[in-house]
């Protein structure tokens, strides 16, 4: 386990029924909200994931606007689905954080598709906790400190697999290294699913 404080891996959180269920139920949501590429800022590179979301907002990152929150797909313009409630009920359960998630972004992970190392700060509730769900392939998945040099720690997170980064782990600089292709049938065409929940607003 990570050095870090209030870091929580939770492996093999969802049992394959619940795996089947939430994988049924982020499909309804892409029918409705289809994955889109987004693009950095500055150099509007696109990313090596294609995301989505669902709940009240959802997060984007394109070359005009950079990163954001909002309440609209960017290509449908249309509102975000609501968020299954099999992940409400895991906030609930798992967080005890006293307002619900506003945004579960939805990350599809196929072949060489990564994400470097980051923090989640595009957030004004900076108190409430990240939580994020595997589903499918497993990955190579690596967490550090609030420094992006500090060294790094890696798991390997597989389908069902929940983490939590929430205290001093909330703002720990964190990534996907790679993709182990075929070490899960749970999604047909392969690949992985990632979803994070997150909390936007300040609650009043």
């Amino acid at each position: 386990m990570p050095d870090i404080q209030n870091f929580r891996y939770l492996p093999g959180h969802l049992d394959g029924a619940q795996q089947r269920e939430l994988l049924a139920a982020i499909r309804r949501v892409l029918a409705e909200a289809p994955l889109f590429q987004p693009a950095m800022p500055r150099t509007g590179k696109p990313f090596s994931v294609r995301m989505s979301n669902c709940g009240p907002l959802g997060w984007l990152s394109d070359r005009s606007q950079g990163y954001r929150y909002q309440a609209a797909h960017p290509d449908t313009g249309t509102t975000w689905p609501p968020m299954p409630d099999l992940l409400l009920a895991l906030w609930r359960n798992l967080t005890g954080y006293p307002a619900p998630p506003e945004a579960c972004l939805i990350n599809y992970y196929a072949g060489t598709a990564k994400m470097g190392a980051h923090v989640d700060r595009d957030e004004a509730d900076r108190a409430a906790p990240v939580l994020s769900v595997s589903l499918g392939d497993s990955a190579v998945f690596h967490v550090g400190g609030v420094k992006r040099t500090d060294p790094k720690t890696r798991l390997t997170l597989k389908s069902g697999d929940v983490l939590i980064l929430e205290g001093a782990s909330r703002f720990a600089y964190h990534g996907i290294d790679r993709v182990l292709a075929g070490t899960s049938d749970l999604l047909a065409e392969g690949g992985r699913f990632n979803l994070t929940l997150r909390r936007v607003t300040v609650p009043a």
